[in-house]
């Protein structure tokens, strides 16, 4: 096995895809995100994970329950499981981050181009790990 190793803010301002999945583990999954300016990823509870957010580029907001937090680069933000929870861009430009879910959201490689692809989506994890 290899893991994953790359320069992760890098990777996170080049992506320009609302949502690429880079990495999943049994436990653990790598994903960055593109949120174009007033966009979201939509309000959403995860009864059975927790979910790690760390921005690198642009400006948003972040809702956990009844906490709002102004985020902008180098913020992170941790939404524990069962928390109610959303990600807006409040700026002119893409809010750039990854995220990292314990366990894993999506299925292995999953990409979606835009935020109205990813809402049409219903996929989910399926247990397939990346390695």
């Amino acid at each position: 096995m290899k893991g994953y190793f790359d320069d992760i803010e890098k990777a996170t301002e080049d992506n320009v895809e609302f949502r690429r999945v880079l990495y999943t583990g049994h436990n653990i999954q790598l994903v960055v995100m593109a949120i174009p300016p007033g966009c979201e990823i939509g309000a959403e509870v995860h009864e059975d994970r927790d979910q790690f957010f760390r921005f690198e580029a642009g400006t948003g907001e972040v809702t956990v329950d009844d906490n709002v937090y102004a985020v902008k680069a180098d913020d992170a933000v941790i939404v524990p499981q069962g928390a109610r929870h959303n990600v807006v861009c409040t700026g002119d430009e893409p809010l750039k981050l990854y995220t990292i879910y314990g366990p894993p959201e999506h299925v292995d490689g999953t990409v979606h181009h835009t935020p109205e692809e990813a809402e049409a989506s219903h996929e989910h994890f399926d247990g397939k790990v990346t390695e």
